[in-house]
């Protein structure tokens, strides 16, 4: 007998409204949300500040920087060993965020967003996760609606960011970032934030408040729309 759904994973492509869509279901269902607030947690527990933590946030060290650990680890090497709590960098902002996400998970009803979420919790019963993607001309539309300055890079950007979360996933899980089997469905964000939440609570067997006046507005579906 399977175990009820009382955790929800959210991974999303940059500019799929995926954060919005992991918002609005975590308030649906009466559950805690967990996206920056994993960052704030690693911060409290490193001692460091959270703008320091943010900036590892879903991000590798540099390779000069990964390449010079490893004559700092080295107890042969004439500079004095640092302690792993001593040293705050991505691959130590990775582990705190991965022992909040099986921490939130323990405790349940919990909606948590991205950071390898979905790795973490990969063979934990109770959990259910979502990858949120969507059009490239959606994507593109949010990125120039949110960042207009920049709107004519839009699609170097959006990919940049996705490729710098899979190359997070890749090192930290060992596991394709986009890779199927790692979730029970994907959605594209054209059905619509409604219809998202309602799949995504019927396929996990939860029950949820229904919106009065509330239509689903499905849009488009095909890669360049």
């Amino acid at each position: 007998m399977h175990a009820p759904v009382n955790v929800i994973t959210v991974e999303r492509e940059y500019g799929s409204r995926g954060g919005e869509f992991a918002h609005d279901l975590a308030e649906r269902l009466g559950w805690r949300l967990l996206d920056s607030e994993l960052v704030t947690a690693a911060a409290r527990t490193a001692g460091v500040t959270p703008e320091l933590a943010a900036s590892f946030d879903e991000r590798l060290d540099p390779w000069y920087y990964r390449y010079g650990k490893v004559f700092w680890q080295d107890s042969g090497y004439p500079i004095p060993s640092l302690s792993e709590d001593q040293i705050f960098d991505s691959e130590r902002m990775l582990s705190l965020v991965r022992q909040e996400i099986v921490d939130a998970a323990g405790a349940g009803n919990c909606v948590l967003v991205g950071r390898g979420a979905a790795c973490a919790l990969a063979c934990q019963p109770g959990c259910f996760h979502v990858f949120v993607y969507a059009t490239r001309k959606a994507k593109r539309a949010w990125f120039a609606s949110a960042f207009p300055s920049q709107a004519q890079q839009a699609d170097q950007l959006l990919a940049a960011f996705d490729k710098r979360r899979a190359a997070v996933i890749r090192k930290f899980y060992q596991q394709d970032w986009c890779a199927r089997g790692l979730y029970h469905m994907q959605l594209n964000s054209a059905m619509g934030i409604e219809a998202m939440i309602a799949a995504t609570a019927g396929a996990a067997g939860l029950k949820i408040a229904v919106t009065e006046g509330t239509g689903i507005d499905v849009g488009p579906a095909g890669t360049n729309c």
